[in-house]
């Protein structure tokens, strides 16, 4: 499978009398755009706000983020099974509008829900405050429940990214990258002195808000299988979970995965990368057990000589990490796992709930846990009333002149656990 994907820089967001991308600028038609988004009876108010990087606004509490794309090439469309009908996606060309990005906001559905500062110490946990956001603030009728309040965001998110992505369509990209996958067979007759390398890519689908969909549906429903990498470029894989903040997965890191991105880049030249096994996250033993064993299975059919295992969340999915872990290698396939850390504010804690000898490759993404301070912003967009109640934050956490402290748990991707980090590691 092969896409094209051209990258049309974005410099600057403003509303305008159209929504067009013109100059390296994106002008979007605030009613147009909120009347295309709108129409859900569970929707009480739509407003959408504009916020660049340096700015002194606070975005609180985040539910999500969306790049905005549009498929002008190939089968399918952007986001399928959600708001665009079900087709296989990932070849063909896409256009992605670079620097920007949707967020949703509004009433807190769930206790896992984060924050994005556009500066001050904040912005330098999450490389969200680098882009120009188009922020959605949605707030629900009252008494609706909360599956069905994350429902609603969530497709109002994905409603607003494609309206966007359309201002792309015709544009000339500012560049063409293209990433091709061939068949198994062909892939390793193209490429046979090179390692043959897998991506094990963990989903949360523990439920409870805990939820990842993959062509719109629940992946707790699926058991592990194979997918093209370039199929997750176009949005086969959406965010539908309120985990938290720091290390999960928003759909525009789902669209953008460094490690997908990475293995692309070496991908004939150290390694022959030869795709993506998707696998969920489960509550019960017997789940963990079937889906790690077919993870496994999956990793030997391919023959991998290497394998990069990522999981979603903490402790209770630290065990999926370690089983998937354990029975890859015990294919006689060397494993590399990429996690984050709990390993409490002092850091001496164990920082997973799981842990086993053959898990002797780990990279981490940082230690959750850790405290800071986060300044008064001049704008907040959204609320800042629940921060003594979300993950992260403790009783006390939001003081009277308006700066909070939280863990970093508290910060949207500040340890993300595919590596969509600004933070790093050094060695001594």
């Amino acid at each position: 499978m092969r896409l094209e994907l051209g990258n049309i820089f974005i410099k600057d967001v403003q509303f305008g009398d159209s929504t067009k991308v013109e100059g390296g600028v994106l002008y979007i038609n605030k009613d147009e755009m909120l009347k295309e988004i709108g129409g859900d009876e569970h929707i009480k108010s739509i407003d959408i706000d504009i916020t660049r990087p340096g700015d002194e606004v606070r975005i609180t509490p985040v539910k999500d983020v969306i790049e905005p794309r549009v498929k002008v090439e190939g089968s399918g469309a952007i986001f399928p099974g959600t708001v665009n009908k079900v087709t296989t996606v990932g070849s063909g060309r896409t256009h992605a509008l670079k620097n920007v990005a949707v967020v949703t906001a509004g009433r807190i559905v769930g206790f896992q829900e984060g924050i994005i500062d556009m500066s001050g110490p904040g912005a330098e946990y999450t490389p969200f405050s680098e882009l120009n956001n188009v922020v959605v603030v949605a707030d629900v009728v009252d008494g609706l429940k909360q599956h069905a309040h994350e429902e609603a965001v969530r497709m109002v998110g994905f409603k607003a990214a494609a309206y966007l992505g359309e201002a792309g369509r015709e544009v000339t990209p500012d560049e063409v990258k293209v990433y091709e996958t061939e068949p198994l067979l062909d892939s390793v007759k193209k490429y046979p002195d090179l390692p043959k390398v897998g991506y094990v890519y963990m989903l949360q689908t523990q439920g409870l808000l805990h939820d990842t969909y993959v062509y719109g549906v629940d992946a707790k429903k699926i058991v592990p299988t194979i997918i093209y990498p370039t199929e997750v470029m176009d949005g086969a894989i959406v965010s539908g979970n309120c985990v938290s903040a720091c290390d999960k997965n928003p759909t525009y890191v789902h669209m953008n995965n460094p490690i997908i991105e990475d293995l692309y880049e070496k991908h004939g030249k150290e390694l022959n990368f030869v795709g993506v096994i998707i696998t969920n996250e489960n509550v019960y033993l017997a789940d963990k057990m079937r889906s790690s064993d077919w993870s496994a299975k999956l990793a030997g059919f391919l023959g991998l000589d290497g394998a990069i295992v990522s999981q979603e969340g903490f402790g209770n999915p630290d065990t999926d990490l370690i089983m998937n872990c354990v029975k890859v290698e015990n294919e006689g396939i060397k494993t590399v796992i990429v996690t984050d850390e709990y390993a409490g504010r002092d850091g001496a804690s164990q920082s997973l709930a799981d842990a086993d000898p053959k898990a002797d490759a780990v990279v981490t993404n940082g230690n959750a846990n850790e405290v800071i301070v986060l300044p008064p912003m001049k704008k907040i967009i959204g609320s800042t009333d629940y921060v003594d109640t979300i993950a992260g934050g403790f009783a006390g956490s939001l003081r009277e002149d308006g700066s909070i402290e939280v863990e970093i748990q508290a910060i949207t991707a500040s340890t993300n656990e595919v590596g969509f980090v600004k933070l790093s590691s050094k060695g001594f």
